[in-house]
Formats: structure tokens, sequence, C-alpha cells
């Protein structure tokens, strides 16, 4: 009787695998929502296939814009050195290990990566074991209880194991996978963005301190010569061929040229405080000695990727935001899954017995197994507001997606234009400069040969002084464009460099 009992027990416990099998090998044939197409970055058609701006005549042969050959100027991962400059390079490689908001964005990639295997775990069943140990004694005066029932206790000794498993009918479980995976690339390329913009601001600020070393040096030496000037008026009065008034007002002017200096080595301060930070320093940390700027703005060729139709892959900002629409798109699948029923696999076994000994033999044991099928029949319009949550949610990443792409291409042609616009502006400034000191030395001599009074050559002082301030400062700007630039192009980041998790 035993042994057909145990048979006929031992036969269901098989059918019900068999049953489980047979729809764990169903669950794989489909999944319920939308399959991801990327849509276009922008809504206009043709796509484009040229920038609206031509860039400076260092960006350009001949025949303009060009795919760029095999160079030593190409945009690599290290960009920064294209400037040239030793100490920028020193500072650049600083960020990468100390930057502390680089260090955060890593680790939210890593925290995404985790995510991945957090959902993988769906795909196989969660086991769990819970052994209990007690004894249970019925009290004999209990309502409605016969007394002679009443026992002196018993011991329950029991160790189940019990298995969940979620058979995934619809794809949800996939899709929950290939949603970690999408976030944890466009993860990765918030970690690249964060890494370019580090760098640009970096050399951004290192170009300013540099453009206001050369303005202290102007200054310097401009106050240098306002005292000479100072001194020539004093000895002009005091042999009385000049009035008082040339004396204060050459004073005035030496007063000046010190305020200003001393204001710059205010703006000094700070961007030398900024760097500091951005390599991972408290700002005591760092000193940087004054040098005035020495480097040009390099000559960036026009790379493969560079043109507006490809730019989209070469922008990690943009790749984050496209790995995000297809991250989005998944959710709507995993939303529409909800409206499907679930199938789940349940199974319990184990021993459990009166006592420690027999709590380990053969008779002691048992187990339950069986598949359970369970479907939401009125929920109110709970699922189909989620669903209407997910596809709106979807529409807005294409919507930041296209934006992002917009402002890519704006920023490329800004500072295309800055660039060339520049070019010939410092042609014509360093004209005007030549003309205004031309100018200065004419009126000093006018004024030393008693021809003029001093108000000439206080105003042509003050142009001199403009124009060769304005000098510096467009410098610093081609400088700055041209690291703009190059972070508008993606610093030479394409996105093959996405890793698949």
């Amino acid at each position: 009787m035993n042994h057909a009992t145990n048979k006929s027990r031992r036969a269901k416990f098989l059918a019900a695998l068999s049953l489980t099998a047979v729809l764990a090998t169903a669950s794989g044939c489909r999944e319920v929502g939308p399959q991801y197409v990327k849509p276009p970055a922008v809504t206009i058609a043709p796509p484009l296939d040229q920038f609206k701006e031509a860039g400076p005549s260092t960006f350009k042969d001949s025949d303009g814009w060009k795919v760029a050959q095999p160079s030593d100027q190409n945009i690599r991962g290290k960009w920064w050195e294209m400037f040239g400059d030793p100490q920028l390079n020193v500072l650049e490689e600083q960020i990468d290990p100390a930057n502390q908001t680089l260090k955060a964005a890593e680790a939210n990639y890593r925290a995404a990566r985790a995510n991945i295997r957090f959902f993988k775990a769906n795909l196989a069943p969660t086991v769990t074991v819970g052994p209990q140990v007690g004894a249970l004694r019925d009290s004999a005066h209990q309502p409605y209880f016969n007394s002679t029932l009443a026992n002196n206790g018993v011991g329950n000794f029991t160790l189940p194991f019990d298995l969940n498993y979620e058979i995934d009918l619809w794809g949800r479980i996939r899709r929950s996978i290939a949603q970690a995976r999408q976030e944890a690339q466009a993860s990765d390329a918030d970690l690249e963005t964060a890494r370019l913009s580090l760098h640009a601001e970096l050399a951004i600020d290192y170009f300013n301190l540099r453009s206001s070393d050369a303005q202290v040096k102007l200054l310097a030496q401009t106050v240098e010569a306002y005292q000479r000037g100072v001194q020539l008026t004093q000895d002009r009065y005091d042999g009385g061929a000049a009035p008082l008034s040339d004396v204060t007002q050459a004073k005035t002017e030496l007063q000046q040229a010190q305020v200003q200096q001393t204001d710059v080595l205010v703006q000094r301060s700070e961007y030398e405080h900024a760097i500091a930070v951005l390599t991972g320093k408290p700002p005591a940390a760092l000193t940087i000695e004054a040098t005035p700027v020495t480097v040009a703005p390099p000559a960036i060729p026009v790379i493969p990727g560079a043109l507006p139709s490809q730019l989209l892959e070469r922008r990690p900002d943009i790749a984050a935001d496209e790995r995000r629409m297809a991250a989005a798109n998944e959710q709507i699948g995993i939303a529409d899954a909800a409206f499907y029923p679930t199938l789940n696999l349940s199974a319990a076994a184990g021993l459990t017995g009166t006592s420690i000994l027999n709590w380990f033999s053969w008779p002691s044991r048992f187990f339950a197994v069986g598949p359970s099928l369970t479907q939401t029949l009125y929920d109110n319009g709970r699922r189909r507001a989620t669903s209407d949550v997910t596809r709106a949610q979807y529409d807005g990443t294409v919507a930041n997606y296209r934006q992002t792409s917009l402002d890519a291409f704006q920023q490329v042609e800004d500072n295309l234009s800055a660039l060339r616009i520049l070019e010939r502006e410092a042609t014509q400034q360093h004209e005007a400069t030549s003309s205004a000191e031309q100018s200065l030395n004419l009126f000093n001599i006018r004024y030393e040969g008693g021809v003029d009074t001093y108000l000439q050559v206080i105003t042509w002082q003050t142009a001199a002084l403009q124009n060769e301030r304005n000098d510096i400062d467009i410098t610093r700007r081609r400088l700055e464009a041209s690291v703009l630039l190059i972070k508008a192009l993606g610093g030479g980041w394409t996105t093959q460099q996405l890793p698949t998790p």
C-alpha cells in the first residue's frame, strides 16, 4: 500500500514538472509591446550633409571642409595635447584619477551595471530555506476540547525548501534586462559626457588664467610707462613748462592702471582655485607660476564623423539620450505585459519530524509542486494608465534626444562662426593696436616738444592700453572657441566605445 502510494505521488510530481517544462518552452515565443526603432534626430529631410558655417582659414584648404587624412592633429582621446602646452597636459592628466564629479559618475555607471545582474536573476528560480524547531502542547482546559486528547507536547522539526519561478511568457523579464542594459550604456555615456565637460572646463579655465597672466604683464609694463610719464610731467612742471593739471592727470592714469592690474589678479586667483578643484585638490595645494599665454589656436582638421549627419555618433550626451529612448521603449513592453496572465511555478520540499531522532529519516520527507496562472480581471484602468504613462515618457525621451541633437548642431555652428570671425577680428585688432601705439609715440614727442597738451597723451595712452588688452582677450576667445568646438565634436569619442554589458 505504501509502495503504491509513493509511486502515485512520484507520478503526480513528474506530471507537474512536465507540464511546467512545456509551459516554460512556450514562454520564449513572444514579447508584447513595440520593437525599438531609432527615430530621426531632427524632423527635417533630407539629412544634413554639411554645416552652414565655414571654419577659419586654418581649418581648411582651398577646397574648404574635407575629411582629414591620418595626422597627429586629429582629435583623439587626449585632445588637449593639440594645443602644445606642457603645463596644460600635466593638469589634464590629473582629472581622471582625482576629480570627484567624475568619480560620482563612474559610481553611477557601476550601479547601472549591477542593476543588469539584478534583473537577470529573475530568469532563474528563487530558492529559499527556513528551518524551524519548536514544540506544541494543547491545553486541557481550552473551550470545547476533550481533555483526554491533551498531550504533554509534540515536537515540530521542519526543514523546508521553497522554489518560486515566474515563467516569462510575454517577455516582461527579458525586456527588464534589455532596459537595464540600455540604462547602463546611457550611464556610461553620461560618464563620458562628464569627462569631456570637465576636461574642456579645465582647458578653458587654464587659458583664462594664462590670459590673465598676459594682462598682468601688460599692465605691469603700462604702470612702468605711466610712472615715467608722471616723472616727465613733474619735471616739466618744476621747470615751468607744464601746468600742475598735467601732473595730476598723469598720476590719475597711473593709479587707474594699478587698479586694473589688481583687479586682474583677483580673476587670476579664481581661475587657479577652479583648476585646483577640477584636479581634485584644495586651492591651497596648487600654485601655478605666472606665464603669459603663448599658444595659438590649433588647426583642427575636419575628421571622419564630423559632418552633421554623423555628429550624432560622436557626442556622448546624444548617445545617452538615444539609449534612454531604447530603455523607455522597453518600459512600454513591460507595461503591456501586465494585460496578460502571469504564470508562476511554485514548489516546496523538505523534511519534517516530531523529534531530532526522526527529523532526517526518509519517511519525514514532503513536497508540493504546481504551476499557477494569475490574471487581473478588473483594476479600474490602472494598467491602461500605466501603459499611457510609459508611452508619454517615451515621447518625452524622443523630444529630449532631438533637442540635444539640435543643441549639438548649434554648438558646432556657433564655434565655427566664432573661430572664423575671431580670426578676422584678430587681424583687425593687431592693426588697430599698431596704429594706437604709433599715435601714442607721436603725441608723446609732440608733448615733449610743447606742441600738444598732456590730454592728447592721456587719450592715446588709454586707447593703446585698451587695444593691447583687446589683443590678449581675442586670443583667449579664440582658444576658448577651439576648446568648445572640440567639445561640440565629441572630443574624439564615438558610439563604438559604448560597452556591451
